[in-house]
């Protein structure tokens, strides 16, 4: 009997921030999930981080981490950003994709952050090894894109009938998102069997991109001064002017 990649070994990684800004806010919390194999006890790795600067009372009202918590509980920034880079790397290494729902927010807050904290990048953490990320969020658009409603970590949960328990903690948030992935490509095994992670991750770049393209061109129509990233998984520095 043949086991599907989606039934094997995954892992997941979620992130709590200051906010929505990759450039400037700052990660609070973090939890990296590993699974064997469907039903398998998961493994929890979480990290708690004072983020040097304060939290503001919407990102507190979302994930429920106050300064005051943070200070008393949180680690450094710096020590931490290197061990879950090196948490992520290890995982590239032995195989395992890494499932991130929206992953150019996760991942390239942690880049920043790295950035900022270490003089470092995430792609530096993870050179040794071809990155494979899994993005719910992007394969769910690519896989159902007619359908209407939001695509939120809740939305897609009661879509697929996940469980998520704890909405915006980053344990809760990682081990649901790799739930979704297993239960989306369940749903979808006749057009994703065939393929491995690593196919798909090449795909889910130019999905996403394209999936840009369309948001960009109907915010343009709308009159919408916002502009939307196609990079994926990570978005690329961007450059000041001197």
């Amino acid at each position: 009997m043949t086991t599907h990649w989606y039934e094997g070994p995954l892992a997941a990684f979620d992130t709590e921030t200051t906010g929505v800004d990759v450039e400037e806010d700052r990660i609070v919390s973090a939890a990296l999930v590993v699974q064997d194999t469907v039903g398998a006890r998961p493994r929890v790795t979480r990290w708690l981080v004072n983020p040097g600067i304060p939290v503001p009372e919407g990102a507190t009202a979302v994930h429920g981490l106050t300064d005051d918590h943070l200070q008393r509980n949180g680690r450094w920034p710096a020590p931490v950003m290197e061990e879950l880079a090196r948490a992520l790397a290890e995982q590239i290494a032995s195989g395992r994709p890494l499932v991130v729902m929206n992953a150019p927010f996760d991942l390239t807050i942690l880049d920043r952050e790295l950035r900022r904290h270490r003089a470092s990048s995430l792609g530096t953490y993870l050179a040794s090894s071809p990155l494979c990320v899994l993005d719910p969020r992007v394969l769910d658009k690519h896989l159902d894109r007619y359908r209407k409603g939001r695509r939120t970590l809740t939305d897609l949960c009661a879509h697929y009938e996940v469980e998520l328990a704890g909405a915006h903690d980053a344990a809760a948030d990682a081990t649901a998102s790799l739930d979704l992935v297993r239960a989306l490509a369940r749903r979808f095994s006749s057009r994703l069997e065939r393929l491995t992670p690593a196919e798909l991750h090449t795909l889910q770049a130019v999905w996403h991109a394209a999936q840009a393209r369309g948001l960009q061109a109907w915010f343009t129509r709308q009159g919408t001064p916002e502009t939307v990233d196609p990079a994926w998984p990570l978005r690329p520095e961007l450059r000041t002017a001197a």
